[in-house]
């Protein structure tokens, strides 16, 4: 009996050491894991967080007082390539190559910025009795519909430059048929290599295209009858 108890106490004291070598281990393993994670962090320097652009159009004017006027519009959101769609400001070094500024991006969709700009600009016209987003109700008489072509800096001509291209057209909606379009593109130069510089270009090149754009409206479309008053 005395054997074994002796054994039985031999074996409770080398599992304990195993214990305490085990716990001692961990503990070692996570130190070092820490300090490891530590060092890792101090080479590779502070995290570097994206700045955010928008564009920023100055307010269009008062609309002048309605005068036969009887039109009405509504206005789908901008279409664009999916490479404008993706978030960050994008550059040009070559006409074949696109590339994306890592940690300059948008803090808007550009698609939605172009549509707002031209549901605004169209009242302020005073050339349609009501200007709306599109929300598919047939209670308009025209749709408009637009593509935000390029938005981007162009690097591989002599300095740095910025191109800004929107189309659009209008379209009846009782029969289809196209009654207007237009497709312009305006091209500005930056003065300062940084991407504010850049992004303040795009934004003067984006006033003019978008101005551009709409300054051919066609007179007759505006003071049209609706279907309504023919009726």
């Amino acid at each position: 009996m005395m054997r074994s108890s002796e054994g039985t106490g031999v074996l409770t004291g080398f599992g304990a050491r195993r214990r305490r070598m085990s716990m001692k281990n961990t503990v070692t393993t996570i130190v070092f894991s820490i300090a490891a994670l530590v060092i890792l962090s101090s080479c590779g320097g502070r995290v570097r967080y994206p700045n955010y652009y928008t564009l920023n159009l100055p307010a269009p004017p008062d609309p002048p007082p309605a005068e036969n006027v009887h039109a009405t519009v509504a206005i789908r959101e901008f279409r664009a390539p999916a490479y404008l769609r993706q978030g960050a400001i994008v550059y040009k070094p070559s006409p074949e190559q696109i590339g994306f500024y890592a940690y300059h991006r948008w803090a808007i969709n550009p698609c939605e910025f172009v549509t707002s700009s031209v549901i605004e600009r169209l009242r302020a016209s005073g050339d349609f009795a009501l200007v709306k987003p599109y929300d598919g109700r047939p209670d308009i008489e025209y749709v408009l519909s637009g593509r935000l072509e390029k938005l981007e800096e162009i690097d591989y001509e002599s300095g740095v430059k910025v191109e800004v291209a929107i189309s659009a057209q209008m379209t009846n909606l009782a029969t289809g048929a196209t009654v207007w379009t237009n497709a312009v593109s305006e091209v500005g130069d930056v003065n300062k290599r940084d991407v504010p510089a850049v992004v303040s270009e795009m934004n003067r090149a984006m006033e003019r295209a978008v101005n551009k754009l709409l300054s051919p409206m066609p007179a007759d479309v505006a003071t049209r009858p609706t279907a309504a008053e023919r009726n």
